[in-house]
């Protein structure tokens, strides 16, 4: 496994079941139990003393724990409340506590459990049923007739505006997939609606997606489409490889027609169901083995490349800023990922872990989903997360410029010391690897985004230009200027000139014409300063010089000698070739360095 680029999250496990204890863990809820503030969820973003931890049983029983720890990321720091009245099974330890196990919850395994607060309601997916319980006391209310055969539900809420009145209250929506169906249920604010949404779809459904408030993602047996609940329309979707789509598209992630266009085939031969994720802003991502798409919330394609998996995954989150993936549990691998670059952060080894349980993405602040869970079937994993400022200085510490912009530029203000500052700071660094490596217009274009300071920028050229602000000592080997028999840098790697004959000719024309040491600034000087490459200019060696001596001896001008009569005159010619060029390639610079001063600093530069 390759060396993790960032270490933002570090797993904690909260909950291991005992040996003796026979039960499996099959689905987990966290959620807070109190409203916290915009404040409150910006420095905590991780669970806080109160909130509380459902987890469902194989055997169909429901476990209640509360959280008794107070985790500070940034710091590490921990605050456990007053444990006197900890169960004695449970040690010290642990960070949370078993408040009550409600037995016979259900009759058989309780595969998926969420919340729709608002309505205090608590909704469990078990023996192909959706059931609704009362949040407080775990009691059942109801159980959907309508459900039967049911695979998967979704639920949302969100805040809506009635367009006569203007007066905003909360809607929640419960989607259930059973087979061909989607059936539909709506609270507003705390009463459900007595009308039950029936859409039929073209295939089985498999997964469900919330995209906005009313609009989903289905994820069917071969294909995604996106469902309009308001006026039921649906809306195929069309992606490569086993996303699926119109026929005749595109084969895979690598194109054509192939293994990846024919699919993967998971362990036991099963096909991998399809997978999707709420990103930031507009997008979403979906995942079908091992292809993957980005769509916004129409449903259209935003051309973003594939996420490089190798293996098809068995859960896929966003935890913000990052993109999440959880390997199979053979694997037991959680990989953290920038959504925009798709660099691979990080890698965090969980043995065995299957279930990747995200906040839901309804919350006020997108960032205060920020800590999620992670669990196999004997232990649930906290994953504490470090502070933004403190990722940052990590990243840019092992040189990776770009993936710190990036972080940056996804990241809100409020959640770091000085995010402008930083953003600016890691350009000009950037700008100065550019630089370095003599990718001059790169380099020069950046120094203008964030009006580098011109003191900054002129330290970086060799004394003859900068004077007392180069950084670069006397005698040593500026990578700026270019050594006799080399190409000058920043130009397009190719032969040698097309014609060494007018090239020299060229030169002792200008000499004879009165331009000689003082000509104006050739090709390099235009390379930088302007976007148009220019031609690749090449020093003559002494080879062809001598080889061309006869020919064009004529055109050196009698009146300025090229030097000493005993100096070959194929030495002359490079002597003189190469301290012209240098002289050019000095004025040239100059030249940059110009375009680059804002009008009136002269005096001061």
């Amino acid at each position: 496994m390759s060396a993790n680029i960032l270490s933002a999250f570090t797993a904690r496990p909260i909950i291991e079941l005992k040996q003796r204890d026979k039960s499996k863990i099959e689905s987990l809820l966290a959620y807070g139990t109190r409203t916290r503030s915009d404040q409150e969820a910006i420095l905590t973003p991780t669970m806080i003393t109160g909130d509380r931890l459902l987890v469902g049983l194989n055997t169909g029983n429901l476990r209640i724990y509360r959280v008794n720890e107070v985790v500070d990321d940034s710091t590490g720091d921990k605050t456990t409340t007053s444990t006197e009245n900890r169960p004695a099974s449970q040690p010290k330890s642990r960070s949370v506590e078993l408040l009550r196990e409600q037995e016979h919850f259900s009759r058989y395994k309780i595969e998926q459990l969420a919340i729709i607060k608002e309505a205090n309601v608590l909704v469990s997916l078990s023996n192909s049923y959706v059931s609704i319980y009362d949040l407080q006391t775990y009691e059942l209310q109801e159980q959907l007739a309508k459900t039967k055969g049911a695979g998967a539900f979704a639920v949302t809420s969100n805040i809506v505006k009635d367009p006569a009145t203007g007066i905003p209250s909360i809607v929640s929506r419960l989607a259930v997939a059973v087979k061909r169906k989607l059936l539909l249920w709506s609270w507003q604010d705390m009463e459900l609606a007595p009308d039950v949404i029936d859409i039929t779809l073209v295939t089985g459904i498999k997964t469900l997606t919330w995209a906005t408030g009313t609009k989903l993602v289905a994820g069917l047996s071969s294909s995604y489409v996106m469902v309009d609940v308001e006026n039921k329309q649906i809306t195929d979707i069309v992606g490569p490889g086993s996303i699926g789509g119109a026929p005749g598209q595109d084969g895979g992630r690598f194109g054509g027609v192939g293994v990846t266009s024919m699919g993967y085939m998971g362990i036991g031969g099963t096909m991998p169901k399809p997978l999707a994720t709420r990103l930031g802003g507009n997008e979403l991502l979906l995942a079908k083995d091992i292809n993957t798409l980005f769509i916004d919330t129409d449903g259209k394609p935003l051309g973003k490349r594939q996420v490089p998996w190798l293996v098809a995954p068995e859960a896929i989150g966003y935890s913000y800023p990052y993109l999440l993936a959880l390997q199979t549990a053979s694997k037991g691998v959680l990989e953290v990922r920038d959504p925009n670059t798709l660099t691979l952060l990080q890698s965090v080894p969980l043995p065995q872990a299957n279930h990747l349980h995200v906040a839901q993405p309804n919350v006020s602040l997108a960032h205060a989903g920020k800590g999620f869970l992670v669990a196999s079937d004997r232990c649930i994993w906290r994953m504490g997360a470090l502070d933004y400022d403190s990722q940052i200085d990590a990243i840019v510490e092992k040189s990776k410029l770009d993936e710190a912009i990036s972080l940056l530029e996804m990241l809100e203000d409020a959640l770091l010391k000085d995010k402008v500052g930083r953003l600016r700071s890691i350009k000009m660094q950037k700008g100065q690897v550019l630089f370095d490596t003599r990718k001059y217009r790169e380099a020069l274009d950046l120094f203008t985004e964030v009006s580098a300071p011109p003191e900054g920028v002129i330290k970086l050229y060799p004394k003859v230009i900068a004077g007392d602000l180069s950084s670069l000592d006397v005698g040593q080997n500026e990578p700026n200027m270019p050594s006799s028999g080399t190409a000058y840098p920043g130009t397009e790697e190719q032969a040698v000139a097309d014609d060494k004959t007018s090239s020299v000719s060229e030169v002792d024309s200008q000499q004879a014409i009165g331009g000689g040491e003082n000509a104006s600034s050739t090709q390099a000087a235009l390379r930088i300063a302007s976007k148009k490459p220019a031609k690749n200019l090449q020093v003559v060696d002494s080879s062809d010089a001598e080889s061309i001596q006869g020919k064009h001896s004529e055109v050196v001008s009698e009146d300025k000698p090229l030097g000493k009569p005993e100096t070959p005159l194929s030495g002359q010619l490079c002597l003189r070739y190469t301290q012209k060029e240098k002289i050019s390639r000095t004025r040239s610079l100059s030249y940059s360095l110009f375009l680059l001063i804002p009008e009136g600093n002269f005096a001061s530069t």
